[in-house]
């Protein structure tokens, strides 16, 4: 058996990393194509070097191109290798471009596509996303569900069910793992006797309109006034060009500013948060596991089970939802059970890629 494992972005780097150890371990032959979408020179090369990798056999270096001349590139990329290699399986994680070229190119070529963390829905269509995690879903051979509600969901669209797995979700997997690495890294140290609120933000509905950032930042300033705890904020690329084109970088004794973080980092800052602002669903989900209160910056999430769990808030932007959020989820014990696994996803999905079944 060969499996081609189909990544593009530090979160998809992140939740596949469990996957590929397992592969390691059990000694299966696999290799990595790395599409680039999220490529940046000095962090891209970190998270392999942190999280212990081995290397991508293939880079396509696409990034930085509109979403159908990036997928369109993405294709023209995955086709010649896939059928070059012919893998019995081509794995992809969550809901990005790549995902979406890299379940089309195999489906194409009849080779098995296995879609992890599959079942999400924010029943947003304007989201790219959400787009792209629908169709990867309905390409899939196996679809890998972190949780009840997302079996549900992916068998209610019609999804035979024999194709759908409830694995859990990797995440946890690498949480565990990577938090223990982390503790033992030259970050171990930092943030520990600080108190801060940890924020990110990259959504195009947050950031890529005047409008709509003016109203975070504004927002995110108010919080720090009304409850007098500075915010860390480690600034996506596309979210400081868009601070600068607009000119609205934020009071820097309130929102600090500072270059993107390693994982192992950035694991301990969420760790050591008092609150965690966000409007990622990877972080969301991270925060839920390492019981930190978060509040989700958006109208909607993907990610429902950390809400029902307690351990998030969907408040959108506006400066009294934020606040009252904020306030909320900090009043609340971190007492919330984790709804996405126990940290043996990894286990169950390649015990069902081994599987003569499939």
């Amino acid at each position: 058996m060969k499996i081609c494992i189909i990544l593009g972005t530090r979160p998809e780097i992140i939740k596949m990393s469990p996957v590929i150890r397992e592969l390691q371990s059990r000694k299966i032959d696999f290799f990595i194509l790395h599409t680039n979408q999220h490529y940046s020179a000095g962090m891209d090369q970190l998270f392999f070097d942190e999280l212990h990798l081995p290397q991508p056999k293939y880079n396509l270096d696409v990034h930085d191109f509109y979403h159908g001349a990036m997928v369109g590139k993405m294709l023209i990329g995955i086709e010649p290798i896939l059928q070059q290699e012919k893998p019995d399986w081509v794995l992809v994680e969550g809901d990005t471009n790549t995902v979406l070229a890299g379940a089309l190119s195999a489906s194409k070529l009849g080779i098995k596509v296995g879609h992890v963390e599959a079942g999400l829905r924010s029943y947003d269509r304007t989201m790219p996303e959400e787009l792209n995690r629908i169709v990867a879903d309905h390409l899939a051979d196996a679809l890998f569900c972190p949780t009840d509600t997302s079996v549900k969901i992916a068998i209610g669209e019609g999804i035979p069910k024999d194709k759908v797995f409830m694995t859990s979700n990797t995440i946890v997997d690498a949480v565990e793992h990577n938090l223990k690495l982390a503790q033992k890294s030259p970050f171990a140290k930092k943030y520990k006797d600080q108190e801060y609120f940890l924020l990110t933000m990259h959504r195009p509905s947050n950031v890529d309109t005047k409008l709509a950032l003016s109203q975070a930042v504004a927002s995110l300033e108010s919080l720090v006034d009304a409850l007098s705890v500075p915010i860390i904020f480690p600034v996506h690329p596309r979210t400081f060009a868009a601070l600068k084109r607009f000119a609205l970088i934020p009071n820097p004794a309130k929102i600090k500013l500072i270059e993107p973080v390693g994982y192992l980092e950035m694991l301990l800052m969420m760790e050591r948060a008092k609150l965690i602002v966000t409007d990622s669903g990877g972080i969301q989900e991270e925060a839920c596991i390492m019981h930190v209160p978060c509040i989700t910056i958006r109208d909607n999430t993907e990610r429902p089970e950390t809400v029902t769990a307690g351990a998030n808030l969907v408040v959108g932007t506006t400066p009294h939802k934020v606040l009252t959020g904020a306030k909320n989820m900090l009043e609340k014990p971190r007492i919330w059970s984790n709804p996405f696994g126990d940290g043996s996803t990894s286990i169950k999905i390649v015990e069902i890629l081994t599987s003569t079944k499939q």
